[in-house]
């Protein structure tokens, strides 16, 4: 088998918009990767600790936390 991870990141316009714009959006990714002939297999979270930045002397320090991303992971037979 061979995989493909692929960063999503939804959009929302909160004036205009609702949670259908962001499954629209999964939506569309997953039908694009499938005509290329990729198999949707599911979305996962992976959290990561972004390490802080001292800044310059200490201006402009900024902490450290932690970030979570979305990847939609594909997977498709090897010929």
């Amino acid at each position: 088998m061979e995989y493909k991870v692929v960063p999503f990141t939804a959009t929302l316009n909160q004036k205009n918009e609702t949670t259908t714009a962001v499954a629209s959006q999964l939506e569309n990714l997953i039908k694009q990767f499938t005509n290329q002939g990729w198999e949707y297999i599911r979305l996962e979270s992976v959290s990561t600790y972004v390490q802080p930045d001292p800044g310059c002397f200490g201006l402009g320090a900024k902490p450290g936390y932690l970030a979570s991303y979305q990847m939609v992971v594909f997977s498709k037979g090897v010929i």
